[in-house]
């Protein structure tokens, strides 16, 4: 009976281990990914705040008033923040890794659906999602310039051309990603206490969104432009 508990968790371990990493819980390689995510969180976080500093337009309602902010936006705050996440947001996937070590260990079903939201967060969050979405507000900026009267309109259209296929498939990994990572951690499933699910990315975008209930300021608009990097 021992011998076949034995080789049950031999199996278990050999095969969760696709992609080359051991069942044993390596912390000097977990911390450095962790490491590699605090740095690369900071970086997206600086795009993010270069993208959302400004105040809304109170004389206008709607998309036309969330857009307003990025009227006076340079072209090099675009850019810079358009670099920062392309290279910060595949980053801060690496990082995720460092989770998925953490759960490999005590769960192969939980790792394995939190691995497959990793793929999907380094495939379309910086190319699917932040890239088109910066073109968006530099498409929207200099429509208005030039034909205000269906900027809005054309810019929703390019949206939904460009933006919306990348940021469909990067919420249904995201969703799995979080469900795991959530599910893993108060279950349980990882060295640390269950309570430690607290640290996922849906809390905290949820405390960074509340923000908005403070006011119409700059370093606010700033804040929730990374939501996800907080």
């Amino acid at each position: 009976m021992k011998i076949n508990k034995r080789e049950e968790r031999i199996k278990e371990m050999n095969t969760y281990n696709d992609i080359g990493i051991d069942s044993n819980i390596d912390w000097k390689r977990i911390r450095k990914l962790f490491t590699i995510g605090l740095f690369a969180g900071i970086m997206v976080l600086v795009g993010d705040m270069l993208l959302g500093w400004g105040v809304e337009d109170e004389s206008l309602t709607g998309m036309e008033r969330m857009l307003s902010p990025y009227l006076n936006l340079s072209d090099t705050r675009i850019f810079w923040s358009t670099i920062l996440g392309f290279l910060g947001i595949p980053l801060e996937g690496l990082c995720y890794f460092g989770i998925y070590r953490l759960i490999a260990n005590k769960s192969q079903k939980l790792a394995h659906a939190y691995r497959s939201g990793i793929f999907g967060y380094l495939a379309f969050g910086g190319s699917g999602v932040h890239v088109p979405c910066l073109a968006c507000v530099f498409f929207y900026k200099y429509m208005m310039q030039y034909n205000p009267d269906n900027a809005l309109e054309l810019s929703i259209r390019f949206g939904e051309f460009f933006l919306l296929p990348g940021t469909v498939m990067f919420l249904i990994f995201f969703l799995v990603h979080s469900i795991a990572q959530i599910t893993a951690f108060s279950r349980g499933k990882t060295p640390y206490p269950r309570w430690c699910w607290i640290f996922s990315l849906p809390v905290g975008m949820l405390l960074t969104e509340l923000l908005n209930f403070v006011g119409n300021y700059a370093i606010i608009g700033a804040l929730t432009a990374g939501w996800i990097s907080i």
